[in-house]
């Protein structure tokens, strides 16, 4: 199964040094049956695309709690073990957890197809979307707007083997 691991930089930098994403267990976000039934689709790569924008929002939540890291969201597409990806069947449609799935253990940085990371073009609008998070989930449709707005920037694509150039 291809999951989809929201990090950081900096959490980009410690699963290279280390040779693994963790320690477990991680959140991560895959292709489960309440993202397809909420997505409406039977394209595997309209799915797919899907849980990685998922990614892409948890790793902006995880900018927001940190001011200090570079505003950049990463996600890290791995491969595991269907059993190893475990959804919540109680979440429902609409949930903030859509597409979510627990990894129990640290995944070795071998078992990563590609990462996937903002441009620096990107930097400014992720960060006011990361300033203007707490607002937006209060109700507020102008912080949301400004949420958006980092959405509207696709995730760049890399290689693994490019990572030692993404975390000087």
């Amino acid at each position: 199964m291809r999951v989809y691991v929201p990090l950081t930089l900096p959490g980009l930098a410690e699963a290279h040094k280390a040779g693994e994403i963790g320690p477990g267990p991680l959140t991560a976000y895959a292709v489960t049956p309440a993202l397809r039934e909420w997505y409406v689709s039977d394209d595997i790569e309209e799915l797919e695309y899907a849980a990685l924008s998922r990614a892409a929002s948890a790793s902006l939540r995880s900018l927001a709690g940190d001011p200090e890291v570079p505003r950049r969201r990463v996600v890290v597409a791995v491969d595991v073990p269907d059993s190893a990806a475990v959804g919540d069947p109680s979440a429902g449609l609409g949930s903030a957890s859509l597409g979510e799935v627990r990894i129990a253990s640290a995944v070795p940085l071998a078992k990563a197809a590609s990462v996937h990371v903002d441009s620096e073009d990107a930097e400014s609008d992720v960060a006011a979307a990361a300033d203007a998070l707490g607002a937006a989930d209060h109700g507020d449709d102008d912080a949301q707007f400004i949420v958006d707005g980092a959405e509207d920037h696709e995730l760049l694509w890399y290689g693994v083997q490019e990572i030692p150039g993404l975390v000087l």
